[in-house]
């Protein structure tokens, strides 16, 4: 007897699925190599720092000593190939991170400066071009510049040579992926000509990488090729949907040792800080990461492709090239999307008893 998960569909959805699977299994196998390749790398640094039971113990209070703690960040460094880290469960998102970092190499007259076109919502909230919270860099007299990017989502580097010509100009960020944007991820091949170009054009100035959503997506990463500090969460690609909060910093030995005085205090800085009860999931998260992405990014390569032959228009195409976990799929009208949404609800493991409810 033969069972298959698609006996229950429609004949005209099954044939789909069927004609789907096939075309897609060139790529499928193009992702298990990454995972692999990305999973032995994890594993040769479990065993390169000898991980053991002793590691996973939490620590409470100040954190002082936490041996797991310093452990897994030691083999962050080592995995993204920087200096240090900062992985913490006390921040509380990756937009957290991100602002912990910017702020730790940014001073009142400084201007931070977006390559790759205006930041997501939350990040202009945090520059002070939306909303008006609080410590806000422009409360902080830290002023921002971006070069909006091409009608077709690439960077304008002519007009960015101009630009950076701004001395004030401190900070260089890339925003690797499209956020809610529609551009397109860019992948590791685009961020290694970005970082190229501003060490050419203003090697003095710190290059931070907004990773969200990134890691793992490839078998390489922006810290591999110059970049100065990068940013990602933890429940995310780097915790695979284990760690349930937090978010890290990598990059260079100052700049990690600035991001920690921010994060906690000056002084106790990135030896401050415990861990509770999370080394366990965070340990466990990384170690499952390239795995867990994959899957992510194979699940999205099918759905590309189903919906696409149903006639909608998807990005990135099933045969693209990925750099992140995010798939976009454009309905044109609103019925059609909440219909889709509704469905992806009612058909989840949590809450499938649940309507969802546009928010405007």
């Amino acid at each position: 007897m033969s069972f298959s998960w698609k006996e229950n569909l429609p004949e005209e959805l099954k044939e789909k699925v069927t004609k789907v699977e096939k075309m897609i299994q060139p790529r499928i196998e193009e992702i298990d190599e990454q995972v692999l390749y990305n999973q032995q790398r994890v594993l040769d640094l479990f065993r390169k720092h000898h991980v053991g039971e002793e590691d996973l113990v939490p620590s409470t209070g100040y954190g002082y000593d936490d041996i797991g703690r310093d452990k897994i960040e030691d083999i962050y460094a080592d995995y993204f190939k920087v200096d240090d880290a900062l992985v913490r469960p006390q921040f509380g998102s990756g937009t957290h991170a991100i602002t912990v970092g910017l702020f730790s190499m940014l001073r009142p007259g400084d201007t931070l400066y977006y390559l790759t076109g205006t930041p997501y919502d939350t990040i202009q909230e945090v520059i002070g071009l939306a909303g008006n919270k609080p410590g806000n860099m422009k409360e902080w007299d830290i002023n921002f510049k971006t070069t909006e990017l091409t009608d077709d989502g690439q960077v304008d580097y002519e007009k960015a040579r101009e630009d950076l010509q701004d001395k004030s100009i401190k900070v260089v960020a890339i925003q690797r992926s499209l956020g809610y944007a529609t551009r397109k991820t860019f992948t590791m091949d685009k961020i290694k000509k970005m970082l190229k170009f501003v060490k050419e054009v203003r090697p003095d100035v710190n290059i931070f990488i907004d990773n969200c959503y990134g890691e793992f997506s490839e078998c390489e990463e922006p810290t591999f090729y110059g970049a100065d500090m990068m940013a990602g969460s933890l429940y995310k690609n780097a915790g695979a949907g284990l760690v349930k909060g937090g978010a890290f910093l990598v990059g260079r030995q100052d700049l990690i040792d600035g991001a920690g005085s921010r994060l906690t205090v000056p002084g106790a800085g990135k030896g401050e800080g415990a861990t509770w009860g999370y080394l366990r999931d965070i340990y466990q998260g990384f170690f499952m990461a390239p795995h867990t992405t994959g899957e992510a990014q194979k699940g999205m390569v099918f759905t590309a492709a189903l919906l696409e032959e149903m006639g909608l228009e998807v990005s990135p195409k099933w045969s693209d090239p990925r750099s992140d976990i995010v798939q976009t799929v454009t309905f044109g009208k609103p019925d059609p999307m909440v219909k889709f949404c509704a469905a992806i609800q009612h058909y989840s493991p949590m809450n499938s008893f649940v309507d969802p409810i546009p928010y405007h």
